[in-house]
């Protein structure tokens, strides 16, 4: 159009028509807009919000994340926000359009408050074992920085640590404003043995919820019940979740092998000794505690600083301490259970063992101590075996008091017989011996005490009839020989029968010096036994002795210038009469005394009458004949009493005196003999051996 209208010459009216034909133009595309503007704007704006909506609808996933997260966070659907935040991550953690990488970082701020959260809620203090594993899963699938198991089980450890030192805060503190707990009585043996065993094998810790029951036992005994059901509850769930963490199942339920789990069970791998460590200090803290409550002179002034605190004036009986040895038993069967290493539990083993090895030697004091309190008990009624109930209840003591033992001695799974080691066994063999010699001790104080010491008022002979003997009864209270008789008694029966039991119950319950026991004891008691003998013999001897002597030679008697014998004087018919007393009061008590009794003061009459015959300087012939008739008499009387000793004095006695030359003079010595038997039969008859026949009931 342009070279048509140059070629025309059409240029010289009103200049170039393509400039005015373009202004035309433009002024109606000027119009054009001006009318249909609007109308454009509309359109474009829709197209841009419809495309805007389009991108909204197709991508709506990522733009509702962040709130999707938010509520369930709220909720605690964390698996829902994992998958949705993997999904997410999958699909534009690489995006480089700016509208997604805006939504994604606040994702990803969402994310990181989420991990802090499970972080706070993996690391509270008290949680399950099975909440512990789903944190530690979500952490693990958040990809958290770190290792949150591994701070889990720090945590944890630390946490187990002030629950077992809160727990003994908390007892020192009771005992402090005055919860203390109430000692057993340990007036018998027998209450020992009735408590022994409150927690049954296989029986749980829990403690009586009846507070009336509350302070029944001591403090210690409770302390170590509570501190034990802290370890029981918390340790086993701590070990669980090691071992998950070591063998990666705590990082997926699948066992699925990922190149981070299989980081993960190589940090754990490593931490080994670390772990190790942790456990070695939960056992020796648990072991550290008890001692300072139990045993705490076997812990250092600086351990007892931490550790101890606890009043130990009234030390604790031996059945609290079996109580002890039970539970301590138990929480270590429950961490065998675990199969957690011996030798991380090894030091519980040697509580046990220092525990088994107090509880016998303070059982052993305490029994010392109730048989001191047994010489109260003698009540004076003798059997018709000549003893009283003493030596029957010193068994009864020593028996019951093995019984006691019997559960601290018996050695469980890994556990050595504590009586084996040497310095276990002196000490036990010491402490036995002691409360052998200490009974001993209550037999002489008893023999020793003045009348008005002792109560009288339920002595008794038990005899085939009392009535019969209501005249000894009534005489016997007064008179400090029958009970050296009784005591003599006693240890003849002690010596023949009890110490013997003893030994083989001792043998029985593994005291293997069982033997130097019993021989030291009957050593200490034969000693005793001489001595209250010898003050016995001494009592009842002297007088009849004593009397002979003057008896001979009453009236001015002279053996040189005597008439001719016409019977036995009385002087030797009161001293058989004194030494029938003797017999009496010694079978009233036992019978198996008599020959023992008898034997000696007739070596004591015997003596005297050797020595009186050979102080004589002459005899008449009825001189001689007088004093054969009574050496011969009183020898016969008493013949089932001579010793070796007797016959010797009487031999010399007779030998002392002129030989009889005529038979008449023999016959005469017979008739007076015979006659002297005959007058005094009811009197002698006590010498016979029949008489020693038991009285029957």
């Amino acid at each position: 159009i342009h070279q048509k209208l140059e070629s025309d010459g059409t240029e010289k009216v009103e200049g170039s028509m393509t400039q005015r034909l373009e202004n035309v133009l433009n002024r109606a595309s000027e119009t054009a807009d001006t009318l249909f503007q609007e109308v454009l704007g509309r359109k474009d704006k829709a197209d841009s919000t419809r495309n805007a909506l389009n991108v909204l609808q197709r991508f709506k996933f990522l733009f509702n994340l962040p709130l999707n997260i938010e509520r369930n966070i709220q909720k605690g659907d964390y698996d829902v926000v994992i998958n949705d935040y993997e999904k997410a991550k999958s699909l534009f953690g690489n995006t480089e359009v700016p509208v997604f990488k805006k939504v994604y970082s606040e994702v990803e701020t969402r994310i990181e408050a989420l991990r802090k959260l499970l972080l706070d809620k993996l690391l509270e203090t008290p949680s399950t074992l099975h909440d512990q594993k789903r944190y530690i899963r979500y952490l693990s699938d958040l990809h958290a920085p770190g290792d949150p198991a591994w701070q889990c089980i720090i945590a944890q450890h630390k946490w187990i640590l002030q629950l077992m030192q809160n727990c003994k805060e908390d007892f020192i503190k009771e005992q402090k404003v005055g919860g203390v707990g109430l000692e057993l009585d340990r007036s018998s043996a027998l209450n020992r043995i009735s408590l022994s065993a409150p927690v049954k094998r296989g029986g749980s810790f829990q403690t009586p919820k009846d507070d009336s029951c509350r302070y029944k036992s001591p403090q210690q005994v409770r302390f170590v019940v509570k501190l034990s059901e802290v370890v029981i509850s918390q340790l086993p769930n701590f070990w669980k979740l090691w071992i998950s963490y070591v063998n990666g199942s705590l990082f997926s339920e699948t066992g699925e092998k990922s190149g981070q789990v299989e980081k993960l069970k190589k940090n754990a791998r490593q931490r080994q000794n670390d772990f190790k460590g942790m456990i070695e200090e939960v056992t020796r803290r648990l072991v550290q505690l008890v001692r300072g409550a139990l045993l705490p002179s076997s812990l250092t002034e600086q351990q007892l600083r931490q550790y101890g605190g606890w009043d130990t004036k009234t030390p604790l009986s031996g059945a609290w301490l079996t109580q002890v040895i039970h539970t301590v038993r138990l929480s270590h069967e429950s961490l065998s259970a675990l199969e957690i290493p011996n030798d991380l539990l090894q030091v519980i083993q040697d509580l046990l063992q220092d525990l088994r090895v107090h509880c016998l030697l303070t059982t052993l004091q305490h029994t010392e101590e109730d048989v001191k309190r047994l010489a109260e008990k003698e009540d004076w009624v003798v059997d018709n075996e000549g003893i009283t109930s003493l030596p029957a209840q010193f068994e009864q003591c020593m028996v019951q008091m093995l019984q006691s033992l019997k559960e601290p001695m018996e050695c469980k799974h890994g556990e050595i017989n504590i009586l084996n080691l040497d310095v276990v066994q002196d000490k036990a063999c010491e402490q036995c011996v002691s409360i052998m010699k200490v009974f001993i001790k209550c037999l002489e104080q008893l023999s020793t005490k003045a009348d008005g010491d002792i109560d009288t008022s339920h002595l008794s002979v038990d005899l085939a009839s009392p009535d019969l003997f209501k005249g000894i009864q009534e005489d016997f209270s007064s008179k400090p020989e029958q009970r050296l008789l009784i005591i003599l008694s006693n240890c003849q029966y002690l010596e023949r029968h009890t110490f013997l039991n003893l030994a083989e119950h001792l043998e029985k319950n593994g005291f293997t010096t069982a033997e130097k026991i019993i021989r030291v004891s009957i050593e200490a008691l034969r000693h005793l036994d001489e001595y209250l003998f010898e003050t016995y013999i001494e009592k009842k001897s002297d007088p009849i002795v004593g009397s002979l002597e003057p008896g001979i030679y009453a009236g001015y008697f002279d053996w040189k210038d005597c008439l001719p014998p016409t019977g036995v004087r009385s002087y030797l018919k009161d001293a058989l009469v004194s030494i029938i007393s003797v017999h009496a009061e010694v079978f009233t008590v036992s019978k198996e005394l008599v020959p023992r009794v008898l034997s000696k003061i007739i070596e004591a009459v015997a003596e005297e009458m050797s020595r009186l015959m050979q102080c004589v300087s002459s005899f008449s012939k009825n001189g001689a004949l007088q004093a054969r008739l009574e050496i011969c008499a009183l020898r016969d009387a008493i013949d089932p009493y001579l010793t070796s000793e007797s016959r010797a004095s009487f031999k010399q006695a007779l030998e002392a005196l002129p030989q009889l030359q005529s038979g008449a003079d023999k016959k005469l010595l017979e008739e007076q003999l015979n006659k002297f038997k005959s007058s005094m039969k009811l009197q002698l008859n006590c010498f016979k051996p029949a008489s020693f026949q038991p009285v029957k009931r």
